[in-house]
């Protein structure tokens, strides 16, 4: 029966090869007979004229004098004391200290600025920030700080922040 379905197949495939299709074959051939592929020439390569190149009578764009900007006589001006005894708040960004609240004692007022969960009294001439921040005055709403913050030049420049009151959100409200 399997060599009777084979013999079949081939039988079948056979039939398949014939020459049914020469007159769509002749036909293609006539209508193809004038057809012919056409490129275009390549275009005129145009010389260009040459440019002697005098790189001693230009300036160097690669010159460290050109890229960097003029320095200041002497290296600059301000710059921090690096020699003094670090105090506990410059060991903290400014942005993470919170003001919390003031406190007189006598005739100087005080700051108490929160850093984690410790609690700190400041006072003017204190230290505070990782930017050598100074302070400069304290009031009722905010603690006034001189920084020195170093540029691109390796210089310091002096810029002033403040550190604005914190006030407690009752609970239950928002």
């Amino acid at each position: 029966m399997r060599r009777a379905a084979i013999f079949l197949a081939c039988l079948g495939l056979a039939a398949c090869g014939g020459e049914d299709h020469q007159d769509l074959r002749q036909w293609m051939k006539d209508a193809t007979k004038d057809f012919k592929g056409r490129i275009p020439p390549l275009p005129e390569i145009k010389n260009f004229p040459q440019v002697a190149y005098q790189a001693g009578d230009l300036v160097d764009p690669f010159n460290t004098s050109k890229i960097e900007p003029e320095r200041k006589a002497g290296g600059g001006g301000i710059k921090p004391d690096l020699d003094r005894r670090k105090e506990p708040l410059e060991a903290y960004p400014l942005e993470s200290l919170k003001m919390v609240g003031t406190l007189t004692k006598g005739k100087m007022v005080h700051a108490l600025v929160q850093a984690d969960k410790n609690l700190h009294q400041v006072k003017i001439g204190n230290y505070m920030g990782q930017n050598f921040g100074i302070i400069t005055d304290i009031n009722d709403t905010e603690v006034k700080l001189k920084e020195l913050v170093p540029d691109s030049l390796g210089d310091y420049a002096e810029r002033t922040s403040t550190l604005q009151l914190q006030e407690k959100q009752q609970e239950g409200r928002k």
